[in-house]
């Protein structure tokens, strides 16, 4: 059973694939290091609510949209 960080990990990798964004270029748009965002995406970090927002506001997408899996 996935845990619920690669859940979200996957919902932030899906949506950022949708819109052709790199990891790098998320990065950039959230202010955090590649490696912050492979670890989200893997669901190896928890990341914060403040970077949890970035990434909402960065992927274009609402929170209840990318927090439902």
């Amino acid at each position: 059973m996935k845990s619920i960080y690669q859940a979200f990990g996957e919902s932030v990798k899906k949506r950022r694939k949708e819109l052709g964004v790199s990891q790098e270029d998320l990065a950039f748009q959230i202010k955090r290091d590649v490696r912050s965002v492979i670890a989200i995406e893997t669901g190896d970090r928890n990341p914060t609510l403040k970077t949890i927002y970035s990434l909402c506001k960065a992927l274009k997408i609402s929170s209840s949209k990318l927090l439902s899996f």
